[in-house]
């Protein structure tokens, strides 16, 4: 028996049949965007903890609240980017 979400899923693949389809060429670049923003992630967070060590360090615990939240900034943003960049290549722009 199917679930109601296969079911749905099944109606918007009827009512629209290029939806969920994506080519090769397109996967290839999905993964490169993955790549790339994997990367761009991992530098940002390297380089905000070393920040956040000396603050630590230093014992400065104002500045390292706000690296903290630095870091939690900028990964969602990156992420943000990414998800963003993905949906265009997915719409074939």
């Amino acid at each position: 028996m199917k679930s109601a979400y296969e079911l749905a899923m099944e109606r918007l693949a009827k009512s629209d049949p290029t939806t969920g389809r994506v080519t090769a060429a397109q996967k290839t670049r999905l993964a490169e965007i993955d790549r790339v923003f994997q990367g761009k992630i991992a530098e940002r967070e390297i380089f905000l903890r070393q920040q956040l060590a000396a603050a630590l360090t230093a014992r400065n615990l104002d500045e390292a609240d706000k690296i903290r939240k630095q870091i939690a900034g900028e990964k969602a943003r990156l992420e943000e980017e990414r998800e963003d960049e993905k949906e265009r290549v997915r719409q074939g722009k």
